[in-house]
């Protein structure tokens, strides 16, 4: 019978299968776009070493499943050269590669195509993802992260530890609207109904506080009244989770972040979750963190030494709606209470 040490294969990115002695490798692929010709890497895994299929994981790893125990060496030494191209070369991260990984706990970063397809996207959510993946990766701290490229958050950004979105702050020039609505109905249409038409002057004005930074104004404008400016902005969203007990979605943590300050904050959470943890890493969700320090000393400990942008908005603070599971005990208690009033 084969002792094998579960919890230090799923450091090296190998997760354990229903069948003893087997696992699936998941291959990282940070930002969720690499170049085509790495494919033959893990379909050469897959049909050398694994059942002959693949899986494409829930947070965009490339998997291949049934690897037996004893052909892991011979799997890391042949995936070598994926690590030094895409962690290396693609996001310059510094690690040692010919073992294969050496953590798993800050999941692969999620993106949506973003920047480099979406005709929607505000910013480029890959070379975010590839900037985070230097920061993040390697550290034994967990944590995951969704980066989607406009308000539509179509990578679910809602439903992670950190969840990114992008967004812009559209410049409005008057002299060039010739007050044709398109703007207003877009946002009617497909935003947060922010934009009105004046009557009397037949120039558009705008309700700042509740737009998303979503820019079909932009994409909709025939004149070019509104545009893009020059500044990439991200929102954050904090706390986000699936799961059995207690799902949620995260909620707003900060507004109109530059990349720089974005940065400057993640750079911190390796030492928060230290913190947290009492330097004892875990393989536990960060939200879980969070709510272990409370909010307040989280955005202490999360914003020490950031240099805040000016249009920066930070939450004074966040409330989750958690569900709540009642024992069937406790359910059938209160229905009883409620006959009884009732009646």
């Amino acid at each position: 019978m084969q002792d094998i040490n579960i919890k230090k294969l799923q450091n090296n990115c190998f997760r354990q299968s229903k069948v003893a002695g087997e696992f699936m490798l998941q291959l990282r692929v940070p930002g969720g776009l690499i170049d085509a010709d790495l494919l033959d890497i893990i379909k050469h895994v897959c049909n050398t070493w694994g059942d002959g299929k693949f899986h494409i994981g829930t947070r965009m790893t490339l998997n291949a499943t049934g690897i037996k125990y004893e052909d892991i060496p011979a799997v890391n030494a042949y995936i070598q050269p994926y690590l030094e191209r895409v962690e290396k070369e693609m996001c310059g991260v510094e690690m040692e590669t010919d073992k294969g990984y050496p953590y798993i706990a800050p999941r692969n970063i999620v993106a949506c195509i973003g920047g480099a397809h979406c005709i929607k996207a505000a910013q480029n959510t890959q070379k975010l993802a590839h900037a985070l993946e230097r920061i993040l990766y390697p550290n034994p701290y967990h944590i995951k992260v969704n980066i989607a490229g406009c308000p539509n958050d179509c990578a679910k950004a809602h439903f992670a530890d950190f969840g990114i979105i992008g967004c812009t702050k559209p410049i409005y020039d008057q002299d060039r609207c010739i007050g044709c609505s398109s703007c207003v109905n877009k946002c009617k249409k497909a935003a947060t109904r922010v934009l009105s038409l004046n009557e009397q002057t037949h120039k558009v004005e705008k309700d700042a506080c509740c737009c998303v930074g979503c820019g079909e104004c932009v994409s909709v404008c025939p004149t070019g009244a509104w545009r893009r400016p020059d500044k990439e902005y991200w929102k954050i969203v904090l706390g986000g989770r699936t799961g059995k007990q207690y799902p949620r979605m995260g909620q707003m943590f900060a507004n109109w972040l530059t990349t720089d300050t974005v940065l400057q904050i993640f750079a911190n959470w390796p030492k928060f979750s230290e913190w947290v943890l009492g330097g004892k890493p875990l393989y536990i969700h960060g939200g879980h963190l969070i709510d272990r320090a409370g909010y307040h000393k989280f955005k202490e400990k999360i914003l020490e030494g950031v240099t805040l942008n000016p249009e920066a908005l930070i939450a004074d603070q966040v409330h989750w709606t958690e569900k709540e599971y009642r024992s069937n005990i406790h359910v059938k208690a209160l229905a009883d209470h409620v006959t009884v009033k009732d009646a």
